[in-house]
């Protein structure tokens, strides 16, 4: 190795600081999904086959739909056992209408990793829209 290319590795080397974290487009939405914990949940895009299999063949649920914000894409369902509200996100829910305050729906239940307490309703199927409530569907442009 000449000693100027010797030089010129040493010189970068040492232009970047240590223990500095570069600042990259990927990086900020990686710490941002982290920071709301979207990277924890498994959406049906990534489920495995056995874990898809596991859940279609257990029982269904019924709920009313408590919240839905199409702007994030996720919102909640209150089961009619009375039990607490479940996360429900964009990818679960079958069909072309966005969920409104009101709707009964069908739904099967998963457990949220990484602590696996919770659960999420996913394979959400609408029963039944609210009457009186404007429905619109997925590719129409949002009204407030």
């Amino acid at each position: 190795m000449s000693s100027e290319s010797s030089f010129k590795s040493h010189e970068i080397e040492n232009s970047i600081p240590e223990n500095r974290e570069l600042e990259t487009p990927i990086k900020n939405y990686i710490d941002h999904l982290n920071e709301h914990h979207l990277d924890l949940i498994p959406h049906k895009r990534t489920r495995t086959l056995s874990e898809h299999e596991r859940i279609a063949n257990g029982p269904t649920f019924r709920g009313t739909i408590i919240s839905f914000c199409r702007n994030k894409g996720h919102g909640f369902v209150k089961p009619d056992d009375e039990s607490e509200p479940l996360f429900v996100h964009i990818s679960d829910i079958e069909g072309s209408w966005c969920p409104k305050e009101g709707d009964i729906v069908s739904f099967k239940k998963e457990l949220v990793p990484p602590k696996n307490i919770k659960y999420q309703a996913i394979h959400v199927h609408f029963v039944h829209l609210k009457e009186g409530v404007k429905h619109e569907h997925w590719d129409t442009n949002q009204t407030n």
